[in-house]
Formats: C-alpha cells, sequence, structure tokens
C-alpha cells in the first residue's frame, strides 16, 4: 500500500564539489533526493575526482538533508528530526546517525540531528548553521541558498537550479 508520503517528491538534491578552478553544482537524479543510499553513491563518484562532496537535498517544505562524503567518511545534517516520523530518507538519515525516530507527538520539538559542523572547514560555523536550521521562517531550498551563498557557491548554485527548472 502506498501513502501519501511515499508518493511525495523532494524539490531538488544537487552535489557541489570543487575541481582545480571553482566549485561545481550538478542537479542530481530524483532518486538520490529521496534515497539515502543514492545520495551517498552520487556524492561518492564526485569525491573520488575531487576529494570531497556535499549533497544538498529539499524536500518539500519540510525540511534539508546535507551529506558530505571524504576519504570514504560520511557526514550527515537532517535539518529537523521530526521529518523522520514522515519521510523515508529522513528516517535513513537517522538510522545511519543511530538517532532514534521521534514519536508523532513530538512535532513541536524541531531541531537538527547530525553534524552541524559538516561544512565549518568551509566557512560555515556550526552557530551559524544551528541558527538556520531554527529559522522557522525560511524554507529548505532558502536554507539551502543561504549555506551555499555563505560557502562561496550561492551563483552557481542558483544557476544548477535554474537550469532544472527549464
Amino acid at each position: 500500500m502506498t501513502t501519501e508520503t511515499d508518493e511525495r517528491v523532494a524539490d531538488f538534491a544537487v552535489a557541489v564539489y570543487r575541481d582545480e578552478i571553482e566549485w561545481r553544482v550538478e542537479v542530481l537524479e530524483p532518486a538520490a533526493a529521496v534515497d539515502l543510499e543514492e545520495l551517498v553513491e552520487s556524492l561518492q563518484r564526485r569525491a573520488a575526482a575531487a576529494g570531497t562532496a556535499l549533497g544538498m537535498v529539499a524536500v518539500s517544505d519540510d525540511f534539508f538533508v546535507l551529506a558530505r562524503v571524504a576519504d570514504g567518511d560520511l557526514r550527515l545534517l537532517l535539518s529537523d528530526v521530526t521529518a523522520g516520523t514522515e519521510w523515508p530518507i529522513a528516517r535513513a538519515v537517522l538510522d545511519e546517525l543511530e538517532i532514534p525516530v521521534p514519536d508523532d507527538d513530538d512535532d513541536e520539538h524541531v531541531e537538527p540531528a547530525g553534524d552541524l559542523g559538516i561544512v565549518s572547514d568551509l566557512g560555515l560555523d556550526t552557530m551559524e548553521l544551528a541558527a538556520l536550521c531554527d529559522d522557522l521562517d525560511l524554507y529548505p531550498d532558502e536554507m539551502l541558498g543561504s549555506i551555499a551563498s555563505r560557502l562561496g557557491f550561492g551563483d552557481q548554485f542558483q544557476r544548477a537550479l535554474a537550469d532544472a527548472m527549464d
């Protein structure tokens, strides 16, 4: 039986990596936006050449996922732990992090789960990232756009999303 949640799709998933000259942002296949394993495999392919790759996934108006692959290590951040009650990719992130899925009754307790220092070496510290996750006035795509801008690839991020919409 398919539920409404299973039929929903993510707004987008992108891979970000740096070549010798500049940041590259590529829109990933739709499967990478709903399946953590697909996302990680896409990032691993890019990290093999670039050394590190960052995945950014915005799901509906609900949450985002950051995934970073470097030197065989996987780091994850889920912007809203309560998304694990409803969305398979969020549940997979919580499983990977060994964090229990919150009860359905805990919906008002919105907080990030995972590695808030996931991009601190790139220029966005944990406090700033936590503040973005807590900003209830921003949609996930806006949060990721802000992260991209602060890390220095905002223009490439916006261009990749615009190209994907065409």
